[in-house]
């Protein structure tokens, strides 16, 4: 534990809390990244696409929010695509290993070696470093940000979407290649976490249907203020729930896969119940330790 404690030095940690993210290096080794890539790669040559809804996904509308697909994927592994590969009938204009957004939203629960990353003792030990009493992992996704045409994703906190009272939601982030300006690295406002949440993604029931609203506004935030976060493959960024921060759409040539996960304190605060993604039945958020 002596050397943990030295990878997640109190030095780092009083750094994530003023800025609101942090970027540790060396998180997983080339092999451990190279073998998420692998696997998920071995997912989605054994999916079979032909009947399955092509759900695209874009952030400055949220559409997909409202489909039930989507609703209904925490405690599943479902696939969603990029809007610039799917042509006006649903089908791909690209091979599927190019068409993918993103995989959510059940990946630390129903798959060996993502759940295997997921619970690692390092990951342990950062939430430890935070002072996270009984952490839950609520969600994980694949996201892709294929050349080309990889999306942008507009200015958020994740708060926004996973909501917590008090706010303990923490965002693991890592890259299974180099992220860089070129290929859309993610950019952040330090400090911003600072400003609290003003918008929210709620659900609702109307006639027994399930839909998504937004509820509130953004915060405000300057373009100038956002700095860029630029990493080597196998770097964990850790994201506050509510800091700021995007990304831009990959028009390079290389893609930049990451694996990510989200934790919340479930010892010092409440799910909201009325965030979209909820525990259900057979699939219980599971807790770190």
């Amino acid at each position: 534990i002596g050397k943990m404690d030295v990878f997640f030095s109190q030095q780092l940690i009083s750094q994530f809390q003023k800025d609101g993210y942090l970027i540790l290096e060396s998180f997983l080794t080339e092999d451990q990244c190279d073998n998420l890539r692998a696997r998920c790669h071995q997912l989605v040559e054994t999916e079979d696409f032909s009947g399955h809804p092509t759900i695209t996904f874009n952030t400055k509308h949220n559409a997909q929010a409202n489909t039930d697909y989507f609703l209904t994927s925490g405690d599943k592994i479902r696939y969603f695509f990029e809007e610039g590969a799917v042509d006006k009938d649903g089908k791909l204009k690209v091979s599927k290993h190019l068409a993918l957004n993103k995989i959510g939203h059940a990946l630390h629960v129903l798959d060996t070696a993502f759940k295997e990353v997921t619970n690692c003792d390092k990951v342990k030990c950062v939430a430890k470093g935070l002072g996270m009493k009984r952490p839950a992992i609520v969600q994980s996704m694949y996201i892709f940000k294929q050349p080309f045409y990889g999306g942008s994703v507009e200015a958020h906190q994740d708060s926004t979407f996973l909501c917590t009272t008090p706010n303990t939601l923490v965002g693991f982030w890592i890259a299974l290649e180099d992220a860089d300006i070129e290929n859309s690295c993610l950019w952040f406002v330090p400090g911003s976490q600072k400003l609290g949440t003003k918008k929210r993604l709620v659900r609702k029931v109307t006639n027994n249907v399930l839909s998504t609203e937004i509820q509130g506004e953004n915060i405000e935030i300057d373009d100038k203020d956002f700095i860029p976060g630029p990493v080597k493959k196998g770097t964990l960024v850790l994201i506050h729930g509510c800091v700021v921060h995007k990304s831009e759409e990959n028009q390079s040539k290389r893609s930049r896969h990451i694996y990510t996960f989200h934790l919340y304190d479930d010892g010092v605060s409440e799910w909201s119940k009325d965030n979209w993604l909820q525990p259900t039945k057979e699939v219980p958020f599971p807790y770190l330790y």
